[in-house]
């Protein structure tokens, strides 16, 4: 395995947030490699999202639960009502916000306080609860996830609709990308894994490319995660080499522009 002198590091979010935190870290002197673990695909009906978007001056909150549920949704949006408030978990999402022209010096933006505890429960604590009580918010996400937020607004008396904006699939383990994991899994490398769910995929990539010795050589690499939940993960899955950091790209380059 390579020492930390040379190894890449290794970018797993969608594609479209990949190639920006690689150039950044290509800047700093580090190779990346984009080995994207979640594909981010469009609602082949999108008539329910475009519909509810359609209604969003009716709610007093949305909830956006990452950055492609923001870029999903202001594909619809020609201009954000001043009036209705913004949620997001992280700074990837308080960022994607910006790139459509949302900033808390024009937008009502509630994002956690912690950077290094970004989910539902602390943008939960960073909420007026009160004054959304009998009150609808939307909350926008892929097909599936987690109902933390959705159930803790309802306990609090918000009118919630969970609004599907995207889905969210594994990859397929071609030949190409087949290549590019065994020679990784040879090398050694810093791995930025951003969701629980993509390091699962990711095991699964290397137990159908390499056998259960694939993921022995995995479990002896470094994961970067942004979320304490995501480490905790990791430490389940037999990873022992796992740096936390806050939310956000700048936390990420910081942790590793020194490893190099």
């Amino acid at each position: 395995m390579a020492n930390s002198s040379n190894r890449p590091v290794v970018i797993t979010r969608p594609q479209a947030q990949a190639e920006p935190l690689a150039q950044k870290f290509s800047a700093l002197g580090r190779k990346a490699v984009v080995f994207p673990l979640l594909d981010i695909l469009p609602l082949p009906d999108q008539s329910a999202l475009k519909a509810a978007l359609a209604d969003v001056g009716s709610y007093a909150m949305v909830a956006f639960v990452s950055p492609n549920a923001i870029d999903a949704a202001f594909a619809h949006i020609d201009r954000w009502p001043s009036h209705v408030a913004l949620a997001v978990v992280g700074e990837g999402s308080k960022t994607a916000l910006a790139r459509h022209g949302l900033t808390p010096a024009n937008a009502t933006i509630y994002c956690p306080v912690d950077p290094h505890r970004t989910d539902s429960q602390t943008l939960l604590e960073a909420l007026d609860l009160d004054a959304l009580r009998g009150k609808r918010a939307m909350i926008l996400r892929g097909e599936t996830g987690r109902e933390l937020l959705a159930d803790a607004l309802r306990d609090h008396g918000v009118l919630v609709d969970q609004v599907a904006a995207y889905r969210r699939a594994g990859p397929v383990l071609d030949d190409a990308k087949t290549a590019i994991l065994l020679r990784l899994l040879d090398e050694g490398a810093d791995w930025v894994i951003t969701s629980s769910e993509a390091l699962r995929y990711l095991l699964q990539m290397v137990r159908d490319a390499a056998g259960e010795s694939g993921v022995v050589k995995m479990q002896q690499q470094r994961l970067v995660v942004p979320h304490v939940r995501i480490a905790e993960t990791a430490h389940s899955l037999g990873f022992n080499d796992v740096l936390q950091t806050a939310s956000g790209d700048e936390p990420l380059l910081a942790a590793l522009q020194f490893q190099a």
